[in-house]
């Protein structure tokens, strides 16, 4: 029988054909008829339907479901190519993935895998005679590019695609000759956007008809916005070929296509037409209409129709399958699915059974390994997460040893940690589940938490960036306690809570995440949650709870399934399905058909309970179902309540999964039994279950490996399930728990229970057929496994959980998984060495031109002259930017050092194994004999460098191992075997190997014939180097001949250190390295002449120094002294290879010298012949450099006895004093010598390219994985690298690290460490751990290098008007008149003047003698153009004894007359009642610690604010509590220098203190605030803290305790009534501890907390600095610091002050702020302080201070204009320099220099006054793209200081001067009349000095002025 569609297709073809006749034009070569595009449904369809190749799939397409080569191209595809070409289809629809193809939008790095997935499918259809339509692009830029770029009205969007475009016609070209650039142009709705994307397309179109002469570039669009497009848009018809349209037809409007083609045709003239998509609306399956009025249309002559979409034309015809005839009988899956199954394997014998299959699993299978929430993530109650049930129920003591998951592995923190084992093991799915109470903490979407949905963003971005695709689980049994509260899973409103729940996770993360389980092991948590109660909630209700829990799991399944089918999987594309978890179950007796019924019964309990209803007809299980109506009949009673399904919700479950995802982990043995009446799944199953004895155990006993029992299960599930849906099965979780106590590393059980269940899962594919297509083994880490807690370990990784630090570490297993992974099953197909080269692309070399020899000093002095004469501030300051995409990251090690096997199949011993045997001179007797076993560890290795995703790798080749005894006749083939197994491991993970041919492992056998001190080794080197070249030269691209030979020379041959331990300072040193230049050269004229033309590699030498710095960078012999030094020590090689052939002029001068002063004939220095020096210039490609420190060097004399090569220097070497120590004494910690040395390498050295092939840092063996130092270094040193590279144009071109891992670290063994991962040397297994260094060097080499961080750019705009800008100063710090008009003494008068309390022994006698020079200030004040002034007032200056007693009037009036003076300059007064100095004579009875000082300061202020209250509006009662409280009575380093009660009397004055604020606020608020209107506050100081450790909980937890035991400790009982519960608690705890009856921290009574809570009208915040804060246990001291348990440290690249407290950290700031929004309700902010200090000699050029006021006053902009931080004013801190307290006068704070060597204290503004002036009239920071504001140009103001007052005036010389400038003045005249005398007797003589040295004022100006 013919059917409609054949019909339709033979009709619509033959008519086709006719048409096809009458083309005409270039498009003529025949209609097109065009399908596809490839869907992934379709793709899905195709994979597991048979027959869905032989039908048209529709032309209706999602941008989300197209297929994108994320996946591979499924073979399948072939016969669907077919049988459209049959069908008549000429053309198919190819739409790309540009951000697929190019991830980073660069066309150099495209992903290959994606194009070599897109060329198969091109190539499939053409070779299925069908022509390939490529779409560049959909229409909107990717949004990964998007985020880079902005939209096609930037032009480099434009650039961009042009260049991508050019990439696809390159790589394409030859497959396919039609493009369309963009295919929905219409969707760009933005006319601008629009208009840059037509451009787009004319650029790309002219880029393709330039490459090629035929072929056709389209643009694809809507017909009926063709005409609206050209009206706005004219478009320039010459630059499109083809029109392609999309058509949409109605068939219940049954107008015809012709019309609307007509209108287009004429809109665009003569240009073709392709009906590039038919789109059909309201038509019938067997509707002819369509394709009837595309006919007509096509019988229009005036219409160049070229082609049409025929799928649904076609599609629509005939809904039945092509080639099967169906009836209307539903087919269900087979009844007798488990008896087939049985039948299947039940007569396989266990040889059978257990037959290893060694194969390989299909391409594009998918592997991953997973976690879950509550397991792994901690973080229990971090940013608010809410309580889960599990958190509950470990809280409650019913886990293991009251083990709880608070703190689990940490992952909350750990991010990096876990996706670096990711990337080590190869994996690219990671399955996790997400924490519903961390994203909804009562699992109500209205409780939304931003920061817990954010911990995913950033999972999942970290995934992706890393090539990870995620895999999200919904949920994993950590259900929130609010819910649970609620009645959990038992109450029916939990499905809606779960939709939104998944509705929110969907369009939150949907656009990255592809896969989705919605719930994972759901029987679990009916089971053992709700029946048996052994999980959490812990309810046993086995007959109801259980079974309704069932129920509304399904039924919430189903509606997320149907929330992402309805709403998101057009747009993301992506699949749902469910994890289920199943046992295998076998009949305990084969014979038994009872026990086969009662097996199937146990699958139908478990599986099918979930399976069924999904995956077949919306129901339970028949048999379930049958099974519980028999049990009801049996027992009289319901001992099961199944509820039942409506219709409506069968409908609704049916069928809701995208893949059957499936746990399993064991089998049982099931026997028939009457269960009785007993509640549960055996007693109403009438089964049991059983294990086999035999089978091996695991550390738990309910899983038993039994692998062979999952192929059965996927057998099982093929038929019962799958045959329904069609559906592909995942394994979703696979895994076995070990023991904690057992070798937790060398996990020898797992590895073969996963070795033999994959390969089970390998059978069901390739023998079964059974679809599965993903493997998931569980899991990533140990963590914490329910109610086991931490004593079974699942985990591929080790966590020890006993480290705070969380460590992670590989196992075995870890190993293995990677080796499956990467060969994709068992079947290893990599060729053992595979010769090929690794595709560099370098040029021919060329000799490097000979330069001529050093001078002395050399010319690379100016780099002295240029560097050392900078600032701590220009030498620290932190450099942003980026090295060139080609930088080479590497990591580096050294064959001695790591490979062990140091007798291992036939190695030759080398000098380093007879030394270690024989000395006891190494650390600890330690040897290399074992090492980190690299020799037997290349997977470990390899994992540890594809984790770090390093770029290079330079290892070096163990001579011995090669040559045995040094000679190619003793080759061991074993040695080679194994560096050719780590280059081809390197090369299959893209690592570049770079290899050093000699690092100081000489072979014995050589160094018995003198080794280096024979000339012969340069031949027999040279043959070894021939060798490796001949070997291993196809693949390695990087040589090092020989590493540090200075080493060896001097430290091997002249001080004897290490081997060959010959002490002969005086000329062995120079003889071997006479020998090693000769061998080096050698070695490099071999490559060059034998295998640079076939291998194109690099050869060089790697030379190491330090940084030398002179003593005195001016003093001329000082600086020759620096670069003798590095000439003796670099150019001693690097001068013969690099610049003329020999050794520099210096060393031969001195050496030669030294040698006839001793009597030598010659000397000790030997000669190169002019032929040798020819040989040896140039021999080098590249510069390649180990550093690791500076030096200071400076000239002596040395001894000409004994002889030495470090006496010939003539100078010594100490450490520099800008450096930090390391575990390594002789290597200090000076970044900034390297850039020092880079700059000195390009001028000496004529620029080379240069390679730093090794640094890195030392740290002790105590330090494992938390090495922050690590982390210091090496952002300094790389910083440094970068500064050379972007600011000095130093050609640098790669970056090594020293060390990939701890190693054998020469004579210090294993004592010290310079890993990137450490190695536990104590372990024979030598475990490697990534240390935090790992992850922070990963960070580096991903962001290539250090570009500006958000949080550092800079914001453009203004603060609110009227901003209160202000500047501070202090009392006692600038007042003076210590005892003027009756002031009393305050305790700083009395601490200044106790010796040896103040630096300096400095005091506030004088001070700034602000109480005799108002005008001065306020001019000062005028200049700064400040709106506010803030001064404090001397309680002691108006109240002598602190009391109403006497009230000194003249004191008052100092205060009257300065706040007058403000006012008249229209500055506001900023009022401080207490900074710090208070009354002796209140002292004297105790001060802040007597209770009645509460009283005396209320008091104090009554009389302050009834005097000057009525001009004064704004009031800080106390400033910095905190300082009086604890540096004042805790430390004691402040007055009253109090320290010998540090456990009690800060807390007791900190409570006066918060009392007396109280009473003072009260006082103003109920009897002054009406009439004066004023405000009144608190200034509290705070420093910012950030974790040490951002990956540490505990630091974390460290750095909130810093904040609230700084800020909390007021500000808490100031704005919420009492102190913190932080505090609160550790005191009390600590307290009690120590044996005390109470807590030290006194408490506020009810009535204390309601007076003090709210006493404020703003928040007054002094901010200065960042810490970084870690957790340290004082152990039983009762002090401040204790309580808190706190360290803090600071960045190293943190600029410094004149303040050791004070660094330079900008982004605190803002975060602070945010804190006190956050943490007190957004109460108006006045900064009150803020500012930094210098010491030393005044640079009034003050750029650090410019820089401090730039930054920090931008930061606080920002957290106004982006946080809406209520920030109402900003203080500088200070107007002058001043007292700074204890430091006395050395650390200078001021915007103005007071100088005081000048009596009359002059003010004299610094450059920082003029900025900070500019910013406050600018009230901001304008935009600088705008052009110069005119707020940026200040009035002009005089810069002399203003006279004296009182100063006597006198006239001279017709000018106004003080008496003593005119006595100066006099003395100086009367100095120039004798010089005039002496002149005019020398005139001759001295004109001609005038003439030499003529430059010289002028330099000195230009000097004066850069200073200034």
């Amino acid at each position: 029988m013919v059917k409609m569609k054949d019909l339709g297709t033979v009709l619509l073809l033959w008519l086709l054909s006719l048409y096809g006749s009458f083309c005409h034009g270039e498009l003529s070569e025949g209609f097109v008829l065009l399908a596809g595009p490839l869907t992934n449904r379709f793709l899905n369809d195709l994979k597991t339907d048979p027959f869905a190749s032989q039908t048209l799939a529709s032309g209706a397409w999602a941008a989300g479901d197209v297929f994108d080569c994320r996946e591979p191209f499924p073979a399948q595809s072939r016969d669907y190519f077919q049988y459209l070409q049959s069908r008549g289809v000429t053309h198919f629809k190819v739409p790309l993935s540009w951000l697929n193809i190019l991830p980073a939008g660069d066309s150099s790095q495209p992903h290959k895998n994606t194009v070599t997935c897109y060329r198969n499918l091109v190539t499939e259809l053409k070779e299925s005679g069908i022509q390939p339509l490529l779409e560049l692009h959909r229409s909107a830029p990717p949004e990964g590019l998007r985020s880079r770029y902005g939209g096609w009205e930037n032009p480099a969007m434009g650039q961009v695609f042009q260049d991508y475009a050019g990439f696809i016609f390159t790589t394409f070209g030859d497959l396919v000759k039609t493009y369309m650039t963009f295919s929905h142009l219409h969707e760009l709705r933005d006319s601008p956007q629009l208009q840059h994307a037509l451009q787009s397309h004319v650029d790309v179109y002219k880029v393709y008809h330039h490459m090629f002469k035929d072929g056709h570039v389209s643009l694809g669009m809507r017909a009926n916005d063709v005409g609206n497009l050209y009206q706005t848009t004219p478009m320039n018809m010459k630059y499109i070929d083809f029109f392609s349209v999309h058509m949409e037809y109605d068939c219940t409007i049954k107008t015809g296509l012709t019309e609307a083609v007509n209108e287009m045709q004429m809109t665009i003239g003569q240009q073709y037409i392709l009906m590039y998509q038919m789109s059909l609306k309201n038509c019938a399956d067997s509707n002819f209409q369509p394709l009837i009025s595309v006919l007509e249309a096509l019988r229009n002559t005036e219409v160049h129709l070229i082609g049409c979409d025929i799928s649904d034309l076609l599609g629509k015809l005939d809904p039945a399958d092509a080639s099967l005839e169906t009836d209307d009988t539903e087919q269900g899956p087979s009844a007798l699915a488990y008896q087939n199954v049985w039948e299947k394997f039940r007569t396989q014998t266990p040889s059978e059974r257990d037959l290893f299959l060694n194969g390989s699993f299909p391409n594009g299978f998918q592997w991953a390994v997973s976690s879950e929430s509550f397991k792994v993530e901690g973080g229990w109650s971090e940013h608010g997460k809410g309580e889960t049930i599990w958190d509950r129920f470990g809280h409650e003591g019913k886990v293991f040893a009251n083990q709880t998951a608070d703190l689990a592995c940490d992952s909350y923190h750990k991010v990096d940690y876990d996706v670096y084992l990711l990337r080590g093991i190869l994996s690219p799915n990671y399955q996790f589940s997400i924490s519903w109470a961390r994203i909804f903490p009562t699992g109500q979407k209205e409780s939304l938490l931003e920061k817990g949905a954010f911990y995913y963003d950033k999972l999942i971005d970290t995934l992706l960036q890393s090539g990870i695709e995620p895999t999200i689980t919904l949920h994993s049994w950590d259900l929130p306690q609010a819910l649970q509260d609620s009645g959990g899973w038992t109450n029916g409103s939990i499905v809606e809570a779960f939709k939104d729940f998944a509705d929110f996770c969907f369009s939150r993360y949907g656009d990255r995440v592809k896969t989705w389980n919605t719930f994972n092991s759901p029987w679990v948590v009916s089971h053992f949650g709700y029946g048996t109660g052994e999980h959490p909630p812990g309810i046993k209700d086995p007959i109801v709870a259980s079974y309704q829990v069932t129920h509304n799991i399904l039924k919430s399944h189903a509606e997320a399934w149907h929330v992402y089918n309805d709403k998101y999987r057009d747009q993301q594309g992506g699949k749902v399905g469910i994890a289920l978890n199943s046992d295998w179950a076998e009949p305990n007796n084969p014979d038994s058909p009872q026990d086969v019924d009662a097996a199937e019964r146990y699958l139908n309990f478990m599986l099918g309970w979930f399976a069924h209803p999904i995956f077949v007809d919306g129901d339970y299980p028949a048999l379930l179902r049958k099974q519980i109506e028999l049990k009801t009949t049996e027992c009289g009673y319901e001992v099961a309540m199944l509820p039942v399904f409506t219709e409506d919700e069968r409908q609704r479950i049916k069928g809701t999964a995208d893949f059957f995802g499936l746990n399993h982990h064991t089998s049982r043995l099931v026997s028939d039994s009457r269960g009785g009446c007993a509640p549960g799944p055996e007693g109403v199953g009438d089964f049991q279950s059983h294990i086999d004895p035999t089978w091996p155990t695991t550390a738990s006993s309910q899983i038993q490996s039994v692998p062979w029992g999952l192929r059965r299960l996927l057998n099982y599930i093929n038929g019962e399930y799958i045959a329904v849906t069609k559906v592909p099965i995942y394994i979703t979780g696979n895994g076995m728990p070990t023991e904690y106590e057992i070798d937790v590393f060398n996990d020898t059980q797992r590895v073969e229970f996963l070795k033999t269940y994959i390969n089970e899962a390998m059978k069901a594919i390739h023998l079964d057929s059974v679809t599965v297509q993903r493997f998931t083994v569980q899991s990533l880490i140990d963590g914490f496994e329910g109610p086991q807690g931490y004593s079974q370990r699942f985990g591929l990784h080790f966590v020890n959980l006993e480290d705070p630090d969380r460590p992670r570490t590989p196992k075995a297993s870890a190993y293995y998984l990677s080796q499956v992974i990467e060969r994709n099953g068992f079947e290893d197909t990599r060729v053992t060495s595979s010769r090929q080269s690794i595709g560099t692309k370098y040029q021919e070399s060329s000799r490097r031109p000979s330069l001529p020899p050093s001078e002395v000093p050399s010319r690379a002095k100016v780099v002295w002259e240029k560097f050392s004469p900078q600032s701590r501030f220009q030498k620290k300051l932190f450099h942003y930017g980026t090295f060139p995409k080609d930088f080479q990251w590497g990591v580096s090690t050294s064959a001695y050092q790591i490979e062990g096997g140091w007798d291992a199949d036939g190695k030759g011993p080398s000098v380093w194994d007879t030394f270690t045997h024989m000395t006891s001179t190494i650390q600890n007797d330690d040897t290399g004999d074992v090492a980190c076993d690299s020799y037997n560890k290349i997977e470990e290795d390899l994992y540890m460098l594809r984790a770090l995703k390093i770029k290079a790798y330079r290892f070096s080749l163990s001579w011995s191992r090669i040559f045995p005894n040094g000679y190619r006749a003793s080759l061991n083939k074993k040695g080679v075997d194994y560096y050719n197994r780590l280059i081809d491991g390197l090369i299959a993970n893209n690592i570049t190997p770079m290899v050093t041919l000699y690092h100081w492992d000489l072979p014995q056998a050589l160094q018995d014939i003198n080794g280096w001190d024979n000339a012969d080794m340069i031949d027999i080197f040279n043959d070894f180097c021939d060798f490796c070249y001949e070997t291993f030269g196809d693949r390695v691209k990087y040589w090092m001949t020989i590493n540090q030979p200075f080493v060896i020379a001097w430290i091997g041959y002249g001080l004897g250190r290490i081997p060959p331990n010959i002490n002969s300072p005086a000329d062995a040193p120079y003889r071997i390295a006479h020998n090693l230049l000769k061998a080096h050269a050698k070695a490099y004229h071999t490559y060059d002449e034998k295998y640079r033309k076939t291998q194109n590699g690099l050869v060089s030498i790697s030379l190491n120094v330090e940084w030398m710095e002179p003593l005195d960078v001016n003093v001329p012999r000082e600086v020759a002294a620096a670069d003798r030094a590095l000439q003796f020590q670099l150019g001693w090689f690097a001068h013969p290879i690099f610049k003329n052939g020999d050794y520099p002029d210096v060393m031969k001068w001195q050496v030669g010298n030294k040698s006839e002063l001793q009597g030598l004939t010659e000397s000790r220095l030997p000669t190169f012949t002019e032929e040798e020096k020819a040989y040896i210039q140039g021999t080098a490609d590249v510069f390649c450099i180990n550093t690791y420190t500076a030096r200071l060097a400076r000239h002596v004399t040395a001894r000409l006895s004994p002889r030495s090569y470090e006496s010939d220097q003539d100078l010594a070497v100490e450490g520099v004093p800008d450096s930090q120590a390391t575990a390594m004494t002789e290597l200090r910690a000076a970044a900034w010598g390297l850039r020092r040395l880079l700059n000195w390498i390009k001028e000496e050295y004529g620029d080379p390219e240069i390679y730093i092939t090794e640094n890195g840092v030392s740290t002790d063996a105590s330090t494992t994985v938390d090495d922050t130092d690590r982390i210091f270094y090496l952002k300094t040193y790389i910083d440094e690298a970068l500064k050379a590279h972007n600011l000095d144009g130093v050609r640098l071109k790669g970056y090594t690290a020293w060390s990939l891992m701890d190693a054998f670290e020469w004579l210090n063994g294993y004592s010290v460490g310079f890993g990137l991962h450490h190695v536990d040397f104590k372990h024979p297994d030598r475990p490697r751990t990534p240390k935090r260094s790992t992850h922070y060097y990963y960070q580096v080499m991903r962001d290539n290098g250090f570009p500006l961080p958000e949080e550092e750019k800079p914001l453009y705009g203004h603060f609110r008007e009227g901003f209160a800008w202000s500047t501070a100063t202090a009392s006692y710090q600038i007042e003076g008149g210590w005892r003027s008009d009756g002031k009393g003494l305050s305790i700083w008068d009395t601490f200044a003047h106790t010796p040896l309390r103040v630096g300096n022994d400095d005091t506030g006698d004088i001070a700034c003698d602000s109480y005799n020079k108002i005008n001065e200030d306020v001019d000062m004040l005028k200049r700064l153009k400040v709106s506010h002034y803030r001064f404090s007032i001397s309680w002691p200056r108006i109240m002598p004894d602190g009391t109403t007693s006497t009230i000194n009037e003249a004191g008052l009036n100092y205060y009257h007359r300065l706040v007058d003076a403000l006012l008249k300059a229209n500055i506001q007064p900023q009022v401080t009642l207490y900074h710090w100095d208070l009354p002796q004579a209140l002292q004297n009875v105790g001060g802040w610690e007597n209770d009645t000082i509460v009283e005396r300061f209320k008091d104090y202020a009554n009389v302050v604010f009834k005097n000057l209250g009525d001009k004064v509006k704004f009031w800080i009662t106390i400033n910095e509590p905190y300082n009086v409280a604890n540096i004042g009575h805790g430390y004691g380093t402040a007055a009253p220098g109090i320290s010998f009660r540090p456990g009690t009397a800060p807390y007791i004055v900190g409570h006066n203190l918060i009392k007396a604020h109280a009473e003072a606020w009260h006082l103003y608020n109920d009897e002054y605030r009406a009439t004066q209107g004023g405000i009144v506050g608190i200034t509290i100081n705070s420093d910012w803290a950030e974790p040490r450790n951002p990956y540490k909980q505990e630091d974390r937890d460290a750095a909130r305790r810093v904040v609230e035991f700084q800020i909390g400790w007021f500000a808490h009982p100031v704005f919420n009534g009492d102190y913190s519960a932080v505090m609160k608690n550790r005191i009390q705890e600590r307290s009690l501890a120590a044996g005390l009856a109470k807590s030290r921290l006194p408490k506020f009574t009810p009535e204390e907390v309601k007076r003090i809570k709210g006493t404020y009208d703003y928040f007054g915040f002094n901010h200065y600095t960042t810490v970084l804060a870690f957790n340290l246990d004082y152990r039983n001291l009762q002090h401040y610091d204790a309580d808190r348990g706190v360290g803090t440290i600071h960045d190293r690249s943190w600029l410094d002050s004149g303040s050791s407290w004070l660094k330079v950290t900008p982004p605190g700031f803002r975060t602070i702020l945010n804190f006190i929004k956050n943490e007190y309700g957004n109460p108006p902010i006045y900064i009150t302080e803020s500012g930094i200090s210098e010491r030393g000699d005044v640079d009034l050029n003050d750029i650090h201070r410019i820089h401090y006021y730039e930054n920090y006053i931008n930061q606080a902009l920002k957290a106004y204009l982006l946080d809406g931080v209520d920030i109402r004013g900003y203080t500088a801190w200070t107007l002058m320099d001043n007292l700074e307290w204890a430091t006395g006068f050395a650390e200078k704070f001021g915007l103005f220099y007071v100088n005081r060597s000048d009596p009359s204290l002059p003010r004299i503004p610094k450059k920082s006054a003029t900025h900070y002036a500019t910013i406050i009239n600018c009230n901001g920071f304008p935009d600088p793209s705008q052009g110069p504001h005119e707020c940026q140009t200040l009035e002009p103001e005089g810069t002399d200081p203003p006279p004296t007052e009182g100063a006597m005036v006198v006239n001279f010389l017709g000018l106004e001067v003080s008496a003593p400038d005119a006595e100066v003045a006099l003395y100086v005249l009367f100095s120039l009349t004798i010089v005039g005398v002496i002149a005019a007797a020398l005139i001759t003589y001295q004109c001609i000095r005038v003439k030499k040295k003529s430059k010289r004022p002028m330099e000195e100006h230009i000097s004066l002025e850069k200073k200034f």
